[in-house]
């Protein structure tokens, strides 16, 4: 535990991002997970629809400085290429 005034905020600072950051993963995750079972019931227009709705959600994590914008484009990209294989 912490002794320095300066040390103890930021032991509250941390736990209220660590916090932030373990919201937004969740809701991330969770608009993943919607889509692949889209896509793996074959359903090419709720796919469409759950694939903007986690792209959305990838921008808004690399807004929040939760995740870096490569992995968010690579997700992106992996997603689209679902879509794609579907569509066919």
């Amino acid at each position: 535990m912490p002794n320095i005034k300066s040390a103890k905020k930021r032991v509250k600072v941390m736990e209220t991002k660590n916090m932030q950051n373990r919201m937004v993963m969740s809701s991330l995750r969770t608009s993943i997970k919607k889509f692949e079972a889209a896509v793996a019931a074959g359903e090419a227009d709720s796919a469409k629809s759950l694939y903007q709705s986690a792209s959305s959600a990838l921008d808004k994590a690399v807004i929040k400085g939760t995740i870096h914008k490569n992995t968010a484009n690579r997700q992106k990209s992996r997603l689209a290429k679902d879509i794609a294989r579907i569509a066919e």
